[in-house]
């Protein structure tokens, strides 16, 4: 990858994260301000791109378009939609469907709770894949090896004293969810909010996504969490059968 693009594609992903001026991000990409306007400008001229009246950056239109459009085309999330939004009603709390991206797991769409409380997940950002229900469903699908590998390369983050720590922890965590068939967050991202989290399955019975509610501990206690399971599942079943998974197919 050449250097300009590089710089240009990490001031992509800090305005990701929001609004940044011209000095921020010479001091993010570690360059001259001079560098970073000149890259700043070509993204501007294509949209990626726009400055507001305070000289403070921001993506684009053409950001936006690119990231619609890849939305669209990615079918399981047409799929979803009626039966995640059928949940969402049913239950009245978040529910996020997920995906592989690479070794990444991204959230790739999101229905927001009818309570006050909100989640801080993004469509389109990557999760903690040892900390999170919908990250286990998916690594616990993968071949051993694939599974072993991406277990070994995270970065453990200790987001509460529930969190899996490493990554023999992590694999035997995984073994358990592809025993049982869904996993759960046990505070272990957030310590006020619980997830349980389903596979969705494809023609192949290959697991290609996943379901999850979550639910802050002030709405519901762990019991009441693990009570939604045969909801979750059912949907998440349904899915399944809309995206061409018949049950009893093995890959």
């Amino acid at each position: 990858m050449s250097q300009s693009l590089a710089r240009a594609l990490g001031i992509l992903i800090e305005l990701g994260e929001g609004p940044r001026n011209l000095d921020e991000l010479a001091g993010s990409a570690g360059v001259h301000k001079t560098t970073v306007l000149r890259l700043l400008r070509t993204l501007e001229a294509e949209r990626f791109v726009h400055r507001d009246g305070d000289h403070r950056f921001h993506l684009g239109s053409r950001m936006f378009a690119l990231a619609r459009a890849s939305l669209e085309r990615h079918g399981i999330r047409d799929v979803a939609a009626p039966h995640l939004a059928k949940l969402n009603e049913t239950t009245g709390q978040t529910i996020h469907l997920g995906v592989f991206d690479g070794d990444d797991v991204v959230y790739l769409d999101k229905y927001d709770a009818r309570h006050a409380i909100r989640m801080y997940s993004r469509v389109g950002l990557p999760m903690p894949r040892h900390a999170t229900a919908i990250a286990k469903v998916l690594l616990a699908d993968l071949p051993d090896a694939r599974r072993r590998r991406i277990a070994e390369s995270i970065e453990y983050t200790r987001f509460t004293d529930r969190t899996i720590p490493g990554p023999h922890e992590l694999l035997a965590e995984l073994d358990r969810v592809a025993d049982r068939g869904h996993a759960m967050d046990d505070a272990e991202h957030e310590t006020f909010i619980r997830c349980v989290a389903a596979p969705v399955r494809d023609a192949s019975d290959r697991v290609v996504a996943a379901v999850s509610i979550s639910v802050p501990e002030v709405v519901l206690d762990r019991d009441a969490v693990v009570g939604l399971l045969p909801g979750l599942l059912a949907t998440a079943r349904a899915i399944s059968t809309d995206y061409g998974h018949t049950e009893g197919t093995t890959k």
